[in-house]
């Protein structure tokens, strides 16, 4: 019954819950830095070259795509359909953040969108060149059959 709290007791739980709420926002803000210097690292080290790795060789199997860097992530796009592409970038709505995969597919006015995560279950840091090819390997033949 509330009739029988202490408005000093209530003050007191009020503080407490407060200060975890800001210890656990600085706490997740400190895991999104880290996480978003690991991915910097990872794009510009890992992820970029991989994808303009598998670009060019398809190129020379007579498969066209393009290679595009907006700011936060990389995408492979065919040059035959632009609507159809595989991107990396980094997911800041999970905590800690983890590197996000989406496949775009269109055939007429169907279009097919999934996402999900590479390596979910290890840090950043630890996502290698090998990852990223298979995950590529795995989405460019929905990017070359029509």
């Amino acid at each position: 019954m509330l009739t029988d709290m202490e408005t000093s007791d209530i003050r007191r739980r009020l503080r407490q819950a407060l200060e975890q709420a800001r210890t656990a926002t600085t706490e997740r803000r400190t895991r999104a830095d880290l996480a978003a210097t690991a991915y910097s690292a990872f794009l510009r080290d890992v992820a970029t070259p991989v994808f303009r790795m598998v670009a060019n060789v398809a190129k020379a199997e007579g498969q066209g795509f393009t290679v595009f860097t907006p700011a936060d992530g990389v995408r492979l796009v065919s040059e035959r359909h632009g609507e159809d592409y595989v991107e990396v970038w980094l997911d800041t709505s999970l905590d800690p953040p983890k590197i996000a995969t989406r496949a775009n597919r269109s055939r007429g006015r169907n279009v097919t969108t999934s996402e999900g995560l590479l390596r979910p279950e290890a840090p950043i840091s630890s996502v290698t060149d090998e990852d990223v090819l298979d995950f590529l390997l795995s989405q460019i033949g929905m990017l070359v059959e029509r």
